[in-house]
This record gives structure tokens, C-alpha cells and sequence, in this order.
């Protein structure tokens, strides 16, 4: 067996640098890594809520949490709010962590879609501590010690600075041995028999020679595309957005533990509650709509004034067809992008790193294992898909020609077996390793309009005064938990607060 040598990160931002980071933690010196980046290339950066797995990822780089959000100026995500997506006026929370406690052999919403077939049982929200704190902005974290509470079952995740999370990165690989290198790539080398990447120059003339290469340089695809030609597979005819804008704005009274996302005649608008500011958003479809007009939209429902100028993104929603092409594997955009209405664009980057490690190659770079990371990579963003064509598909609004659009679509079929079963009683089943949980699932096709027309028949088996009692209580100690839980903003202040920013000098 040959070992590799030297790795080669084609670009910084959130993607190489997490990159960068987790390889000097793992590797602990075996590889000599150089990262490589311009300061005159700028980073998408629109992606600041994550989902609870990267506190995983944050944990085996050993970061202290509260040190990383003060660097961070983060703050705490419980879930998301989605207002507006399947009727106008409606609202859901989908939280994090379980829904209730099961009974019997039963989840617990089968027993609350029991009691709400008979009108009774109230919303669903209030069975998930997750979302009865997140509306009342109340914030703790899990008490490791009543694991049978759901003040143990808390489950969380963040919302941060994009580009201060890179540059807190940069900062811990540099310091265990990754070489940054200033520049642009301006040439990019193959051998002449096996087409594997040899080296890159720089603008400056400079090359730099490596035997596995990264590509991180976003939609470009430098790499992965404009080199070794990977093809793309794009998505548009499901995911109909292809334009963001965004802008920060100054920090709202309303400091949320949860993300929100609301509906627009053509599209979404996202708001991401940061110590310093409030990240705003609005992903829309080009076909329905203009630049100017999303863009006056998005400033016209801002909590607060817009703190510097809108930044417009164009993108083609999709992935590419490979994302490992001989010696080189694409990580981040430059592997596809899918709108962040479930926060999964951080995700994505750190699950490929993580399978990227597992399936670290020699020198020989045997094509089954490449073959593996793709088919790996491929049923991880299928399924994602799936899960953001369901917020989409599963709506009564008709007041647009993009929500005609939408709810009439024909769609994947992975997605409409699980639609169909979950219709009917209620049952959804989590495939292999997809990113979603049952719960998850269960919450947004509950919360976009898809209630089962009937329960899981089994729910019979438990007398009907059980069941009552059953979800009274869990109802009754959410609520007692929840009323002992700290507000956000004060959890925040005492044990993360980011210092105050320096006066211009």
C-alpha cells in the first residue's frame, strides 16, 4: 500500500476550512494539508442556522461551546417556525428531539391523532418541549441527569456568523499544521494517462503539488467541473427557487431559540436571530419572480433597519453526478446546493468530511471506494430533497401561480411512498441513514395539512381513559418544564454573550 502525501483544499470559506480543521484533528500530522484561497474570491456565507449534528462535529474537534459562540456571536435553535406554508394564517413549529413519550408499542402522535380525529388533543406542539420552549423563547441545555424528563431530552443546535465560524477554524487548523496559501487558482495539471489531478498554479505563478485534492471553491466547481467534468443533476423541476437575496439587520427584541421561515407568494423568507444582528433572507423562484421585487419584499418585512446592502445569489438547486472523480472530491457547493429551508448546508459539508474520512483512500484510489462515497452522497441529498419538495407539495395555497406550481407537481417517487403511507395511518419509517428522523417527518406533514384519516389501528388496543391520561400528563410536565426554563436571551447573556464590539479607532 502507497499512503498519500499531501492534500490539496481548493478554497477556504465554511466548507475547506471545516475541512482543513477536522483532517489536522484526525490526522494529527500524517498528511502535510495546504489550504488555498483568495481574499479577492468571496464566500456564499448565507447559511447561518445549522441542525443538532454539528454539535457532534464541534465536539470531536474538542471546541469548547461556549467559547465558539461568543466567537461566533451565536445564539440557540430549538427548531424551525414555518408561518404561512400550508395555508396562509397557518403556523407549525418543527422541533428538535422526540414528540412526547410512546405508550406501549405505539408513538406518542398516534395516540394524539386519536384524540384529534374527535376534535380533542390540541395542536401538536404542545406534546414536544422543544417547540412549547421555542415559542415562548425559553432556553436551557439537557440536564444529563434526568434522562427520563424531557428536561433531559432537550435537543438543540445554533445559529452563527457564517464567516466567523470560518475564521475561528482557520485559526485552530493553522495551529495544528495547515499551511493557508493566499492566491488564486489560475491552471490546474492532469497527467496525460489517468487524467488524476497533479498540481495547481497560483496567479503568482507558484504551483503546488498534491495527490489528493479538495475541491471547496462553491458553485464554480474549479475542480471537480471546470477540470474533470463531473456533470451536474439539476432539480429545478421540484425545487422551482433558484435566486436568494440577503441582508442582515440589526438585532430584534425577539431573540429567538428557533429559526423562522415564512412564506412568500413566491418563495420563502428566512430570519436567523444573531447577538450582533439578525441574518435575513428570501429564496424565490425566478420564473415568478423579479430581482427588484424580491429583493423590496424581503427589505419591506425586516424587524429591524437593514444593516448594509443586499446580496443577490443565483443557483441551480441539484447536485453533481459524482462528487469523488478520481483523485478529487467535492465538498460543499461545489457538490450541489439545496435551499436552506432546513438548515442542512452546513450538514452536508460536515457528513461529506466525516465519510470522507472513513473512506480515506491510498494512493492506489481503488474505485470502489469511491464508488461507495458517491452512492453514500447520493442517497443523503435525495433524501433531503424529498424532505424540502414535502414543505412545497404539502400545501393548500393556490393564491400564486408558484404555489399552483407547487402543490400540482408530480414528485419523486421516494417521496410520494411516503406521503401515501403516512396518509393513511399515520406511519413513516426512517430509511437506512437519512438525515430526518421519524419526528421529524411526522411534525412537518402534520404541520403542512397531512393528517391521516385514521391511526394506526393498534391504538384501540390501550383503553381509551389510558390514552387521555397518558397524553394529559405529557402535555402537563412539558408545560411545568418549559415554565422553569431560563429566557433565551438571559441563557445567552450568562453564559456565551459575545464581548461588546471595539470602537472605530
Amino acid at each position: 500500500m502507497t499512503p498519500l502525501r499531501r492534500i490539496l483544499i481548493a478554497g477556504g470559506g465554511s466548507a475547506g476550512w471545516m475541512t482543513a480543521a477536522m483532517f489536522a484533528r484526525l490526522f494529527k500530522g500524517r498528511y502535510a494539508i495546504t489550504l488555498v484561497e483568495s481574499d479577492a474570491i468571496g464566500t456564499v456565507g448565507v447559511g447561518e442556522a445549522t441542525i443538532p449534528a454539528i454539535k457532534k462535529f464541534n465536539e470531536l474537534l474538542g471546541i469548547d461551546e461556549d467559547d465558539f459562540l461568543r466567537r461566533t456571536q451565536g445564539s440557540f435553535k430549538l427548531g424551525i417556525q414555518f408561518n404561512d406554508w400550508s395555508r396562509i394564517g397557518s403556523s407549525y413549529v418543527h422541533g428538535f428531539g422526540v414528540i412526547g413519550r410512546d405508550l406501549e408499542w405505539l408513538r406518542c402522535h398516534q395516540y394524539w391523532l386519536k384524540l384529534h380525529g374527535e376534535g380533542r388533543g390540541g395542536p401538536l406542539d404542545a406534546y414536544s418541549i422543544n417547540t412549547v420552549a421555542a415559542t415562548a423563547n425559553r432556553f436551557m441545555r439537557p440536564r444529563a441527569d434526568m434522562p427520563d424528563s424531557p428536561i433531559g431530552q432537550i435537543a438543540y443546535a445554533f445559529h452563527f456568523d457564517a464567516g466567523l465560524y470560518a475564521a475561528y477554524l482557520a485559526e485552530y487548523a493553522r495551529e495544528r499544521g495547515v499551511e493557508r496559501r493566499e492566491g488564486e487558482i489560475v491552471a490546474v495539471a492532469q497527467d496525460a494517462d489517468t487524467g488524476f489531478l497533479t498540481s495547481v498554479t497560483l496567479a503568482d505563478g507558484s504551483m503546488i503539488a498534491a495527490d489528493l485534492f479538495i475541491d471547496c471553491s462553491g458553485f464554480r466547481g474549479l475542480l471537480i467541473e471546470r477540470t474533470l467534468a463531473a456533470g451536474y443533476e439539476d432539480w429545478r423541476h421540484w425545487l422551482p427557487c433558484d435566486r436568494a437575496v440577503a441582508v442582515p439587520s440589526r438585532r430584534s427584541a425577539d431573540f429567538t431559540p428557533y429559526t423562522r421561515s415564512t412564506a412568500r407568494p413566491a418563495g420563502w423568507q428566512w430570519r436567523i436571530p444573531l447577538q450582533h444582528r439578525t441574518g435575513n433572507g428570501h429564496v424565490y423562484a425566478s420564473r415568478y419572480m423579479d430581482d427588484e421585487m424580491a429583493e423590496a419584499m424581503l427589505l419591506d418585512h425586516l424587524d429591524e433597519p437593514a444593516v448594509g446592502d443586499p446580496r443577490r445569489l443565483a443557483f441551480v438547486p441539484g447536485r453533481r453526478r459524482r462528487g469523488w472523480v478520481r483523485n478529487c472530491v467535492a465538498i460543499g457547493l461545489a457538490a450541489g446546493f439545496l435551499e436552506p429551508l432546513e438548515s442542512t448546508g452546513l450538514h452536508l459539508i460536515q457528513s461529506a468530511i466525516l465519510r470522507l474520512v472513513r473512506l480515506m483512500p491510498d494512493a492506489r484510489f481503488d474505485p470502489a471506494t469511491s464508488a461507495e462515497y458517491n452512492r453514500q452522497t447520493d442517497f443523503e441529498m435525495e433524501r433531503i430533497r424529498d424532505f424540502i419538495i414535502l414543505h412545497y407539495k404539502a400545501t393548500t395555497r393556490d393564491d400564486t401561480p408558484f404555489w399552483r406550481h407547487v402543490r400540482t407537481m408530480d414528485v419523486p417517487d421516494t417521496l410520494a411512498r411516503k406521503m401515501a403511507l403516512f396518509a393513511a395511518n399515520g406511519r413513516i419509517f426512517r430509511e437506512d441513514d437519512e438525515l430526518f428522523a421519524e419526528e421529524s417527518w411526522i411534525q412537518v406533514l402534520i404541520g403542512q395539512g397531512i393528517v391521516p384519516a385514521a391511526p394506526d389501528p393498534l391504538v384501540d388496543v390501550t383503553p381509551r381513559a389510558e390514552v387521555e391520561r397518558h397524553l394529559a400528563d405529557v402535555r402537563g410536565v412539558i408545560a411545568k418544564c418549559v415554565d422553569r426554563m431560563p429566557d433565551h436571551g438571559a441563557f445567552v447573556a450568562r453564559h456565551c454573550a459575545a464581548p461588546p464590539p471595539q470602537p472605530a479607532p
